[in-house]
């Protein structure tokens, strides 16, 4: 039988240590619990991720030494109890009773007295041991010193709040089919079934939902009515501004939200590229959900010469591979997967695939690049650069303080996920 809490702590070593993205390692180590443990494991993982500098402190100084080589699973298990002493509302004997019988599942039996000794020991010291955590600045935020340094710089007045927005957990939007329905309908069918919504006027095809559900509870989802989409991601689209008959490039399309948004707003020829033939499936599924279609290229993108055929671009969306530091309350992981020099080595290819995909657009058209990223080496500073080696690029404002100065709009975690979009047209 599986075991919640020691499937959560082979999922986080597989995540933290091994480098595995949490959205592949939840789904090998949950799929054998029934759907109820599924959600509490995810709420497990999610949480230990967000806190993980306090509960390694935690453990620093409870353990004589980490448990490290064969025992290093084990020590994710200790900050898998942790979490739940100090962050979820299971009752305390429980959580320790509960992550002591996880070694049964685990083949560790003899390691029970320590682990209780811990959990019993941080009880007791709680109040001391989490003053003491409040004097370390990766314990008190819970994001490693290198992102909290650029935060920092790039957001003196603001960092906090994001800082604390990527702790929170992040809301679930609609973005509603406007071939099958409006806004106005939708939201009528989401009352006759007792969801909770509301709705902002800057996002035209977005509904926020009071609480997350299962999309199999939205009505009409399997028909094409609505899909599961950030209202900052939904802005794309509608930035783009693709026209009917035109000629479009989604550009890094995986899973497919954008294109599949592009094609619900004209009647345009869309061809989606990606280098992931998995992810590009994903963009092939949603498409077919929502009864729409789409010209699907597998390739890296800045390899021109083996995708493209010779026809330029009316609009392009460049939504290129980045840090995804905008959506770490979706992703905790990111904190921990990525790496400073990671940044760099980012911006590099963005600067590449921007320079390689320019050619492929008409004179005229339209390049909207975007990223999921807060950091501005990848977006203010690389549109100053792309402006200063393409003479014929026109940077277009996107609100009244994008200028060719500080182009751009970026948009921060808080409503929306962090979002960062530039408008460039060809002259």
């Amino acid at each position: 039988m599986s075991n919640v809490r020691a499937q959560a702590a082979h999922t986080l070593y597989h995540v933290v240590d091994r480098g595995v993205s949490l959205s592949a390692a939840l789904p090998r180590y949950s799929r054998d619990l029934n759907p109820k443990d599924k959600a509490l494991m995810q709420q497990i993982c999610y949480g230990v991720l967000r806190y993980l500098p306090s509960l390694e402190f935690y453990c620093q100084q409870l353990l004589d030494e980490p448990l490290k080589g064969k025992r290093r699973v084990y020590q994710f298990l200790l900050y898998v109890g942790l979490y739940q002493l100090i962050h979820m509302r299971v009752p305390e004997h429980a959580a320790v009773g509960e992550t002591v019988n996880a070694l049964k599942a685990m083949r560790a039996p003899g390691l029970k007295g320590l682990v209780n000794a811990v959990l019993r020991n941080f009880q007791r010291q709680r109040d001391e041991l989490e003053a003491a955590a409040t004097q370390i600045d990766a314990c008190k935020y819970n994001h490693p010193g290198w992102l909290l340094k650029k935060l920092k710089r790039d957001y003196p007045e603001h960092w906090h709040t994001i800082v604390a927005q990527n702790q929170a957990q992040a809301p679930m939007w609609l973005r509603v089919n406007q071939r099958q329905y409006t806004c106005e309908q939708y939201a009528h069918l989401l009352s006759k079934q007792g969801i909770e919504y509301s709705q902002f006027a800057d996002y035209q095809d977005a509904i926020k939902l009071k609480k997350a559900v299962d999309v199999q509870k939205l009505p009409e989802f399997f028909a094409g009515a609505s899909s599961v989409q950030d209202a900052a991601a939904q802005q794309a689209a509608r930035l783009l501004g693709a026209q009917d008959g035109e000629y479009v490039l989604d550009a890094c399309a995986a899973p497919g939200g954008k294109t599949c948004h592009i094609l619900e707003l004209a009647d345009a020829k869309v061809m989606a590229l990606d280098c992931d033939a998995e992810r590009l499936d994903k963009v092939r599924a949603n498409l077919q959900r929502l009864h729409l279609d789409a010209e699907l290229v597998c390739a890296q993108a800045q390899d021109t010469e083996s995708w493209w055929q010779g026809q330029q671009f009316d609009r392009i969306l460049l939504d290129v591979p980045c840090s995804a530091t905008g959506v770490i309350r979706r992703h905790p992981d990111i904190k921990w997967l990525r790496r400073h020099s990671d940044i760099d080595e980012l911006a590099k290819l963005q600067g590449q695939i921007l320079d390689a995909i320019w050619p492929l657009l008409k004179p005229g058209g339209t390049l909207l690049y975007a990223t999921c990223s807060v950091l501005s080496e990848e977006n203010q500073e690389q549109m100053k650069a792309f402006f200063t080696r393409h003479s014929d690029a026109q940077h277009s404002p996107l609100h009244e303080q994008d200028s060719i100065a500080q182009p751009g709009w970026q948009l921060l975690p808080g409503d929306t996920d962090g979002f960062y979009y530039a408008k460039i047209i060809k002259q």
